[in-house]
């Protein structure tokens, strides 16, 4: 099983370099790394070309129309059975996710798999600070506020070709749109893996404001008119108490 592994960036040359090197040490002996690079101006473009030899990825960099642009790129790209993506902020929790990713694909019945991830502190990716314990997708789960982590989530190329990619009219939550769109309209057949798979510093966009977050919010009730159906009153209070109850804060 081929797999090819997706990493979009934009001036991340502090951080890149973790998560290259923890796809180059992954056990599994077939997998392709492509970087999606939008025309960074900090240096990363001239560390992946000097890399990439060493590290066995491949990689672009140009003008991108943003994050879900880039990701497209990247599944334009991939040659591999299997797609999933990587950030460039982030890095795997073991050598062997992507071998526990080819055992939970072995079926090919089952068209997805996710799992769990670990959120640490930007300055110190040694210190847990919040952790995301998935647990088993169940049918309407996406309207009570459920949702996988998709840093986790690995996909059959034949999804994305049938289902396509990712909508580029969201700006905060396309990779929702997405995923609902596999798991709930599609009805795609996944699997969740109970182990820790990723490691993500803290930081993303869409939690940098209320104002983001907000707006992520918008775009999921868009989301659910797209694919004609509504989401009920409570829904958004069911998505932030589901919200507290799979993260782990510790101190």
């Amino acid at each position: 099983m081929k797999i090819t592994v997706i990493t979009v960036c934009r001036n991340a040359a502090a951080t890149i370099r973790d998560c290259l090197e923890s796809v180059a040490a992954q056990t599994h002996d077939d997998v392709e790394h492509w970087v999606i690079d939008g025309a960074s101006t900090d240096g990363t473009a001239e560390h992946l070309a000097e890399w990439r030899d060493e590290l066995g990825f491949r990689f672009v960099s140009e003008r991108d129309a943003g994050l879900y642009d880039a990701m497209n790129k990247g599944i334009e790209r991939a040659t591999g059975d299997v797609i999933g993506f990587l950030n460039a902020d982030d890095f795997y929790a073991t050598d062997t996710v992507l071998a526990e990713v080819a055992v939970a694909l072995a079926d090919p019945g089952i068209a997805g798999c996710y799992a769990d991830l670990r959120y640490v502190k930007q300055d110190d990716p040694g210190r847990v600070v919040r952790e995301w314990r998935a647990g088993e997708f169940e049918p309407g789960a996406f309207f009570r506020g459920w949702m996988p982590p998709h840093p986790t989530f690995y996909a059959r190329r034949e999804a994305y070709e049938q289902w396509g990619g990712f909508d580029t009219q969201y700006r905060f939550g396309a990779d929702w749109e997405l995923l609902f769109r596999f798991f709930e309209v599609a009805k795609l057949p996944v699997v969740h893996v109970p182990r820790w798979w990723v490691t993500m510093r803290l930081g993303g966009e869409t939690n940098r404001s209320v104002r983001n977050m907000l707006a992520n919010h918008r775009e999921c009730l868009r989301a659910f008119r797209k694919h004609g159906y509504r989401a009920g009153w409570a829904f958004p209070f069911q998505k932030y108490a589901h919200r507290l109850r799979q993260f782990r804060w510790r101190r």
